[in-house]
């Protein structure tokens, strides 16, 4: 792997981690509602985002994954 396809992938990998994140921030707000801590409300607007997140993160993965059997069909 050269360095122009390691910037790629790291390129690839971060933007998978962003609704990866939004993910693990949104299950503690459940959480804290499955506590008492905060409404229903907030826990349903939560697992709404968790949703979201997780087709952001399949999204970017599948360009990973393009973006590599492109970079594969080029060598």
């Amino acid at each position: 792997m050269n360095d122009q396809e390691f910037a790629a992938l790291a390129a690839h990998v971060h933007d998978a981690r962003k609704p990866l994140n939004r993910i693990s921030m949104q299950a503690e707000l459940v959480k804290m509602a499955l506590d008492g801590n905060v409404p229903p409300e907030r826990a349903k607007q939560a697992l709404d985002k968790i949703i979201v997140s997780t087709k952001d993160c399949s999204e970017a993965l599948t360009q990973m994954m393009d973006a590599l059997g492109d970079s594969q069909s080029e060598s």
